[in-house]
């Protein structure tokens, strides 16, 4: 698995869906322990979900 798997499951995870078999949520947990820029890009992604939030008047 590369950084790409990681990122949709990031994505999954934000968006409230399950995350894809091949990454449960132990592995991915572990996977942004270990690499700064998937933990930076979940932070945006967070990050990006607020703001979308906020605009939308969620």
């Amino acid at each position: 698995m590369d950084c790409t798997d990681f990122r949709t499951a990031i994505s999954a995870r934000v968006d409230g869906e399950a995350l894809p078999p091949e990454v449960p949520d132990a592995v991915l947990d572990a996977h942004l322990a270990r690499c700064p820029r998937c933990r930076e890009w979940a932070r945006r992604v967070w990050r990006l979900r607020q703001l979308t939030a906020r605009v939308a008047g969620c």
